[in-house]
């Protein structure tokens, strides 16, 4: 029996790098009726979770990320939302404010003016992304966009009930190959394969995601595909990484991608949908 549907106001609180905002159509077409337990290990601005939520298809996920400040952000909207919406009314959509708080050390935060600080900057830094440098720093530039919707009080309040239903962990994405059990649902969206030598975007924290990490996440995939956990994974359209799974059931969508600083880089693209 279908289950209710939930708050239609769910929705990202973030833009991530990759986010499958337009892709949701294609990735519900895959996904399993009957789910057990929901699992995100690269959930980024968490999408099909979202989606998954707001239509009543889950009753509980675990969210992972090796991202801290990602999951901690996470954990204090769902735990003190008004807090960070106090604070995100506090800033200003102004290139002076920006690379003031830009520069601010997070870790002399506390954890709502930290979450509302990493809010503020994603939605309001150049093409809505994160991206960290070698010593972990936020280094976008200011994206000068006046619409820019830092604080939606409305969608804050929703993600906050939402994350109520989900175990947020900051953990590499080996550790679902442990927890997943037969029934359940992983959802893989790893930082992709680069199309060429100079397109890498890997940073979203401070270590990369290369092709030995690419190799172990197929080899967790294999496994968990084989015990019966229903498993779902996007990548680059390319030949390598349809070699990493010539053995399951590859699918071609079509995805616009705006994260190349050059706009004539910039535009439909074809990507994998993996399932196992």
């Amino acid at each position: 029996m279908p289950r209710a549907k939930r708050s239609a106001g769910a929705r990202p609180i973030l833009k991530w790098a990759g986010g499958k905002g337009q892709l949701l159509a294609e990735l519900l077409a895959r996904v399993p009726r009957e789910i057990g337990t929901y699992h995100e290990p690269f959930v980024g601005g968490g999408a099909l979770f979202f989606e998954l939520w707001s239509r009543g298809r889950i009753r509980h996920a675990v969210l992972s990320d090796v991202n801290r400040e990602l999951i901690e952000t996470y954990e204090t909207v769902r735990d003190g939302v008004e807090g960070v919406i106090r604070r995100l009314a506090r800033h200003h959509n102004e290139k002076e404010h920006f690379y003031k708080v830009r520069a601010q050390d997070p870790r002399r935060l506390s954890r709502a003016a930290r979450a509302a600080r990493l809010i503020y900057l994603n939605k309001t830094c150049f093409n809505g992304l994160y991206r960290v440098n070698s010593r972990g720093q936020f280094n976008v530039p200011f994206g000068d966009n006046p619409r820019a919707n830092y604080c939606d009080a409305e969608a804050l309040r929703a993600a906050s009930r939402t994350f109520r239903d989900a175990d947020l962990r900051c953990e590499t994405f080996e550790a679902v190959h442990d927890r997943a059990e037969p029934g359940d649902f992983v959802y893989f969206d790893p930082p992709y394969q680069p199309l060429s030598k100079t397109a890498s975007f890997t940073a979203y924290a401070r270590d990369g995601f290369g092709e030995a990490e690419q190799r172990h996440l197929a080899e967790v995939f294999r496994t968990l595909a084989g015990r019966g956990v229903h498993v779902l994974l996007s990548n680059s359209d390319t030949p390598w990484v349809r070699h990493l799974y010539r053995d399951h059931r590859i699918g071609v969508v079509h995805a616009s991608r705006a994260i190349n600083s050059k706009a004539d880089r910039r535009g439909a693209i074809t990507e994998l949908l993996v399932h196992g």
